[in-house]
This record gives C-alpha cells, structure tokens and sequence, in this order.
C-alpha cells in the first residue's frame, strides 16, 4: 500500500504540525514502469554538410562555429540532468536520388516524380559516406548510440526513425534497449528532419513504445 501525506494544522496553541497519512491505491505495473523510464535526447544532424563553420553544400543560417559549440554544451548540461543523448548522422551513398547530380539537367531544389509517384526534391550532394561534409561535429563520445539513416540510395529520409520508403532505422529499438521515455529533440533542421523525428516520435508513442512527447528546439 502507498500512502501518501498532506501538511495539516497542529494543536491549538502547540505550533506544530503533523503528517496526515492516507492511504492510496497502489500503482499499476504500468504506471510504476512509466515513472521509471529515463529521459532521452535525440541531436539530429549536427554534421558538417548543413552547417556554415563547415562550409556545407546545405548550411543552415546561423550555424557557425559558435552554433556548434552551444549545442555540444546543451548536449552535455542534459546528459548531466541525467538525459540519455543519442545522435543521428546522415549517411549518404555518392549515387542517392536525392542529389541534383544524379539526375540530368536538373538543379537542386528542383522537384521531382520518382518512378514509384513520389515527389522528390533534389538537394546538392551532401554528407557523403566517409567524407568530411558526414562528420558528426559535436563529441561522439557524448553518444550512447549515433543513429545512420539515408544509406539506401532509393529514398531520402527526414526522420531518425524510419526512410522515406519505410524502412526503419535502429533508432527505436536503441530507445527501447535503454528503457528511454520522454525525448528532447533538437538540431538541425527544425522544420524538417526535426520536425520529422519529432512526428515519429509521436508514433513510436502510439505504438505503446516508451516515448511520452518530443519537444521541438533550433
């Protein structure tokens, strides 16, 4: 049995007061588990390819040197609050059909069909297997895990958890093998692989997975 205790009054006169103790229900496995479950935070896309201290084929405004290291310090004040830090790398093959190049006569930011009737824009090459513009620029050692994603060259990929073509990424069963809840999200861009991991999230909730909400921050 839990018992639970509210400030009540004293004696008259006695200035003192007492602990009244009531009873309460005893909590669910479930609800007991959920209590338990531990913060999580998910760094999207602190690469080289989207930032301007890098000079990324895909640099985001403000992302200067400056940028990176104000990220790698919210990294580590929520690691020491106790959150769990994951971070997501894109991971592109040289041939992925999201690149202007791989397609003739065509510009980035032009938009596609692909062949299966998806719409498609096309970015200049960026975060290539193994070069410079795919380093994770924050500490990797910061990471429980760092989560790839965009390796099939078939379909682009927004959200940490799964690919365009639905394919999913490791990244829930990393959460789910660390007993993770509640997830903070941020990094780059929050109006799009931000936006996307933070929807997944949401899914991955629905699912009856660990996730409670995912919070949104540039």
């Amino acid at each position: 049995m839990l018992a639970v205790g509210r400030m009540v009054g004293g004696c008259e006169g006695s200035g003192r007061r007492f602990m009244e103790i009531r009873p309460h229900k005893t909590l669910s496995n479930a609800r007991r588990a959920a209590m338990e479950r531990k913060n999580g935070v998910i760094v999207v896309d602190l690469q080289g390819g989207f930032t301007q201290w890098k000079h990324g084929s895909l640099a985001l405004p403000g992302t200067g040197e400056e940028y990176e290291r104000r990220a790698e310090r919210a990294t580590i004040r929520l690691r020491d609050m106790g959150f769990l830090p994951f971070g997501r790398q894109d991971w592109h093959p040289v041939d992925h059909m999201s690149f202007a190049a791989n397609h003739a006569g065509k510009n980035p930011m032009n938009v596609i069909l692909t062949v299966d009737g998806r719409t498609q824009v096309l970015w200049p090459a960026h975060c290539v297997q193994d070069t410079e513009s795919a380093r994770v620029l924050i500490d990797n050692n910061l990471f429980l895990a760092i989560v790839r994603k965009g390796q099939d060259p078939r379909f682009d990929s927004y959200s940490a958890f799964r690919d365009d073509g639905g394919e999913e990424t490791e990244m829930e069963n990393v959460l789910v093998a660390n007993d993770v809840g509640p997830l903070v999200i941020f990094g780059l861009a929050t109006d799009c692989c931000v936006k996307a991991t933070a929807l997944d999230a949401r899914l991955y909730e629905s699912r009856g997975r660990h996730c409670k909400n995912a919070v949104q921050r540039n």
